[in-house]
């Protein structure tokens, strides 16, 4: 059951093409996923996997799968190879563009599939910055980075405002997948239909146009910033977007392309439905009213992702560019990091076991040892899961890694390691944490699925310790 005043409001926005609109809730969603590509190339795994797997238009790295398939079942999602993620959700971060060597800011992160997919993108390169406002939700973001092996990754659980004065004018790119109404994914989840109200609408826009503000402050004079919701309410979307035009003149909309399906936003929506005043009284209202509608101008260039158009969800897009030239350098200042001498567990452990040098600066939390990325910006004073990289524990006299850091290798860059077959009862048996009879050398094994690193072995005396976390095993 629809909420009575959303279906009244979306009549009156589509019109003539609202019966193939409402049609939409009678279909079956479409499963999607997106390859690793940090890990695997796409054509790989469709080769590889036991599933069908149908390209979604707009991202290379994009496949629709059957609703009977489980991918989420399969060691390969164990080990990283791909997300399972909506197809909608792949777009926002394709229009943020991220590049290798940049500073980005995912500023509403959690779960995770857009900051894994700039991550991707990035290739481990640059300073990636993943914040996530509630601790428990930046918990599931800080897990899924790991799984997906990304290196260059900073995890920070601050308010907006908090990011913003740490780091002023830093960020090459900004995405704010803003918290809102979730309208859009009423057709998959339940809860969201039952939480709707018109008044969590406008509560959602006011926070959409604080957040907005923080962001502004963090983009670098040139950079692009990219704004996306799942709703479709024109309040969190053109009314947002009018509304922060209004007072951000340094800003404009940036035209970008459109894949086939995609549609305009529409200007007349960013007064008519989104100021959330235009049925009130009084001067301040009305002027209000009057500088939306004066600011839509462009609003026509955003991007709205219907589900009665394109095999997806919906989701609004707004790509914006601020005036001026990236400057080459920034004012805040950087992270100091441990001396060699003070890391001796983990650099022997890396001569014995690894193949690599793994670029950065060490940082360590009481026994725990991250590697962050070269020029990282001072962390001092902000509330951060994950500086980076987790290494491992440092114990006396001995360096135990991390289940991140062998997410994160090749087979080619360890000394060891021992490869099992996808549909092998050795890796069902490995990842419910059980131990393998295994002949050979003593020391550390990267435990893969088809050549994919999905954790860590330990080999003695003829058994391979399972070192998988507990928390990850499966019954």
């Amino acid at each position: 059951m629809l909420p009575e005043k959303f279906t009244e409001r979306m009549r009156e926005m589509l019109g003539e093409e609202y019966p193939r609109f409402l049609e939409c809730y009678e279909r079956d969603v479409a499963h999607a996923l997106r390859v690793n590509s940090l890990k695997c190339a796409a054509e790989t795994l469709r080769a590889q996997a036991p599933f069908t797997l149908t390209p979604v238009p707009w991202n290379e790295n994009g496949f629709y799968y059957d609703g009977g398939d489980r991918p989420g079942r399969h060691p390969y999602h164990a080990a990283g190879v791909y997300y399972i993620q909506e197809a909608s959700a792949m777009v926002p971060v394709m229009y943020l563009g991220p590049k290798p060597g940049e500073r980005v800011l995912d500023l509403c992160a959690a779960p995770g599939g857009k900051s894994t997919q700039i991550g991707a993108a990035m290739e481990q390169r640059g300073i990636l910055i993943l914040n996530e406002i509630h601790p428990a939700r930046a918990g599931i973001l800080t897990e899924n980075v790991e799984r997906m092996g990304i290196r260059n990754a900073i995890v920070t659980n601050e308010t907006p405002g908090r990011l913003a004065e740490a780091f002023p004018e830093y960020f090459d790119r900004i995405l704010v997948d803003a918290p809102c109404s979730g309208e859009g994914m009423f057709r998959k989840n339940e809860e969201a239909v039952s939480q709707w109200s018109p008044e969590n609408v406008e509560l959602c826009a006011a926070r959409q146009d604080e957040i907005l503000i923080s962001a502004a402050r963090m983009l670098a004079p040139g950079g692009r910033l990219v704004y996306s919701t799942c709703t479709f309410a024109p309040q969190e979307n053109e009314g947002t977007i009018a509304r922060f035009l209004a007072k951000h003149p340094e800003f404009q909309i940036e035209p970008v392309e459109k894949f086939p399906g995609m549609a305009p936003g529409v200007p007349e929506w960013a007064w008519k439905f989104g100021s959330g005043q235009e049925k009130t009284e009084g001067t301040a209202q009305r002027d209000s009213i009057r500088l939306i509608a004066a600011s839509s101008a462009g609003l026509d260039g955003t991007i709205r992702l219907w589900p009665h158009k394109i095999r997806g969800e919906g989701h609004f897009v707004a790509v914006l560019r601020k005036t001026g030239t990236l400057p080459e350098k920034r004012s805040v200042p950087v992270q100091r990091g441990l001396k060699e001498k003070d890391a001796r567990e983990y650099l022997d452990f890396a001569r014995e076991n690894l193949g690599l040098s793994l670029a950065g600066i060490l940082i360590k939390r009481k026994d725990q040892l991250y590697l962050a990325p070269s020029e990282t910006p001072s962390l001092e004073g902000l509330k951060v899961l994950r500086p980076g990289l987790h290494l491992g524990t440092v114990k006396k006299g001995r360096f135990e890694p991390a289940h991140a850091l062998a997410l994160t290798l090749q087979p080619e860059e360890v000394r060891h390691s021992l490869h099992l077959p996808a549909d092998s009862r050795e890796i069902c048996a490995y990842l419910r944490g059980e131990t393998l009879p295994v002949e050979g050398e003593k020391g550390w094994y990267l435990m893969t699925v088809d050549g994919y690193s999905v954790g860590w072995g330990k080999q003695s005396g003829g058994v391979m310790k399972n070192h998988y976390p507990k928390g990850l095993r499966k019954p």
